[in-house]
């Protein structure tokens, strides 16, 4: 007991240095100091929506254009996250306080948009899109005020603030639609240390909007393009009625407020979660249980093995021996090769590949180094390092292939290069179309879908290939016992050891494990959150990897007592397991907390979804795999056979 206090104590030392991580800031992004007056530029990045999964860029609506529309050159992360990001006619100077001013025509001269455009805000605003604009990096955000479920009395006294990324463009109400034309914007800024005689200088450190809509008539504007607010009790909002043309003004005001935010932690705002507590305690509880469970596995299976090894090495009682069942008994048969042996590789080699990928990625991030502020550097990341991490993936694949007598390693290598990639690429270029068709931001321009093949076909493909070689070169794995020539006819198999009950079984305990983290991880994806617990997300993968290894030793274990020899598929099939619980739980996801009715949307959600569960397989059955191998090699190591 007390060395399980010891272990838990442990642990939780191990967290809170995990934890302390998350709100370590990016190194490789400067800060940049304003002195007053200087102009701080507002950008546009999207228009998103949770309802339709389908991002717009900004100027796919009629708002108002500067003179020269400019687009930033983005990297490969924030093109294929559909963000556009481009300059707006927002005039913000650094400290300078702002009234109402008009955004664009003359003030006598509202903007008048087409039956065409009214339509099209009017369905925006009924598929609830959101508005995201930056300045100096930072996005914008609404506050949600509200009061929790706490006593009556403090209630008057606190409200809780929740931030809600971007703004509504509209709303609507008893069927009519209501566009937010005017935007107050309430900036914050960090007063820097400078010596006395030294003109002060500010960092931008918070970003929100208050987003209302005012009808033409109540927004006063004189020649100057000022304009006055009405009271906030008379004003009517601003209609727009899809089925005629329809006149009004674009606004905004400017606020700035000093604050003791520094600029290191400017965005912990975004970042705040009201359920830590639930991470918390979820992560405890996964860790708990599986060091418990672990334990007992680990356990059994020693004690029962000793036992096993002991009775087959015992020289005095062979008549015994002679009618003892189990796994010795496989000993001639347990190595011999599968059907589809390059196939089995290829698909391994891709595991390898993404398992590396995926731990490099995590530890990255877990350091800090790719924070939500810098844009799109986990995808783009993430494409890079599974392009170069075909080495590791080739090498395992060619020795593997060898092993279990494979010949030909030049196809094998070209399918290891192209068989889940391909798959990939195929499913991602389906829904591209999909998207194109809805001229939406989020479709992969074709120049930067070449770019990707190129690297796969530039990058990837030889340095499997590379990989590949050196690994069919080397020793294949030494198994500890022969083949023999005739294969040993295989008994009938109880009901439990049916293939689907094995996935089901083995599938329950990493899934288990990981699920609360994987609400998050949906969360991030499907509701444009932002995702930054990578040390909660490193212990998991790393609990990840411990539970799959050894349901996959336990499972293999099972099946050659039964005297099934066949394990190489099943192991990887059946160490996938929790993919196929991932698949359910993307399921209940969808039903329980999106709102998406539309056919593409959906399309959408069900095509990345399978994407995911086919990579979660890969990866669980590929470690599960390895695992079961070592193990078997192990086992057989030891009996003594004649």
């Amino acid at each position: 007991f007390s060395f399980l206090q010891e272990r838990l104590r442990y642990m939780l030392v191990l967290l809170l240095l995990l934890h302390g991580t998350d709100s370590f800031y990016v190194p490789g992004v400067a800060p940049i100091n304003f002195h007053r007056n200087d102009p701080v530029e507002i950008k546009a990045v999207k228009l998103t929506s949770s309802r339709t999964q389908l991002p717009y860029e900004y100027y796919s609506l009629p708002f108002c254009q500067p003179t020269k529309i400019t687009y930033k050159a983005e990297n490969l992360g924030e093109v294929l996250r559909g963000d556009r990001i481009v300059n707006t006619p927002f005039q913000v100077s650094m400290n300078m306080e702002k009234k109402c001013e008009v955004l664009c025509n003359l003030p006598n001269k509202p903007v008048t948009l087409t039956v065409e455009q009214s339509k099209l805000i009017a369905e925006r605003i009924r598929e609830d899109y959101y508005v995201h604009l930056i300045a100096d990096n930072l996005p914008v955000a609404t506050r949600l005020e509200f009061y929790s479920n706490r006593e009556e009395e403090e209630k008057k006294k606190e409200k809780d603030v929740q931030f809600e990324h971007g703004y509504r463009l509209g709303f609507m109400d008893s069927n009519k639609f209501y566009l937010h034309n005017h935007l107050s914007f309430i900036l914050y800024y960090h007063r820097e240390d400078v010596e006395e005689n030294q003109e002060p200088t500010y960092r931008v450190v918070r970003f929100e909007v208050i987003p209302q809509s005012i009808k033409l008539e109540d927004l006063k504007a004189d020649e100057k393009s000022m304009c006055t607010l009405p009271e906030a009790t008379g004003s009517a909002p601003q209609e727009i009625d899809p089925s005629k043309e329809n006149q009004l003004l674009f606004t905004y005001s400017v606020h700035w407020e000093e604050s003791d935010i520094k600029w290191a932690s400017r965005w912990d705002t975004y970042l705040t979660m009201s359920d830590v507590q639930i991470h918390w305690f979820s992560i405890i509880n996964s860790v708990v249980v599986v060091f418990f469970l672990s334990g007992i596995l680990s356990m059994i299976i020693i004690r029962t093995l000793r036992k096993d090894i002991a009775n087959y090495n015992k020289e005095d009682d062979i008549e015994d021996t002679m009618e003892e069942s189990g796994w010795k008994l496989v000993h001639g048969d347990v190595f011999r090769p599968p059907q589809y042996p390059m196939i089995l590789s290829s698909l391994l080699g891709s595991g390898i590949q993404l398992f590396c990928m995926i731990l490099i990625v995590i530890f990255v991030a877990m350091l800090g180094m790719l924070s939500p502020s810098s844009r799109g550097a986990l995808m783009t990341t993430a494409c890079f390092l599974f392009m170069f991490m075909g080495v590791f993936g080739g090498f395992f694949a060619g020795r593997l292939y060898r092993t279990l007598k494979g010949h030909r390693w030049k196809k094998g290598a070209f399918c290891t290069a192209t068989l889940y990639p391909g798959v990939v690429f195929g499913i991602c270029f389906v829904l591209n179309c999909f998207i194109w068709g809805k001229h939406s931001s989020g479709a992969v321009p074709f120049p930067t879908m070449v770019a990707l093949l190129c690297m796969w076909f530039g990058i990837s493909l030889p340095l499997v290939y590379l990989g590949y070689y050196f690994g069919f070169r080397k020793q294949p794995y030494d198994n500890p016992v022969r083949t023999n020539q005739i294969p040993r006819q295989i008994p009938e198999q109880r009901w439990y050891m049916n293939k689907f009950v094995g996935i089901l079984m083995a599938g329950i305990l990493p899934f288990g494990a990981m699920f609360i983290e994987l609400f998050f991880i949906f969360s991030a994806i499907w509701e444009n959150q932002f995702y930054y617990l990578f040390g909660f997300l490193f212990l998991v993968f790393i609990i990840l990897v411990v539970s799959c290894s050894q349901i996959s030793i336990v499972m293999v274990y099972f099946q050659l007592c039964a005297e099934d020899y066949r394990w190489w598929w099943r192991t990887f099939l059946v160490s996938g397991g929790s993919a196929f619980y991932v698949l359910i739980y993307a399921i209940f996801y969808f039903v329980n907390k999106l709102d998406i009715v539309e056919f593409i949307p959906s399309l959408l959600y069900f095509g990345y979804t399978a994407l995911m569960v086919l990579s979660f397989w890969l990866l669980t059955g590929t470690i599960g795999f390895y695992a079961a191998y070592m193990f078997v090699r192990k086992i057989y190591a030891a009996v003594k056979i004649d």
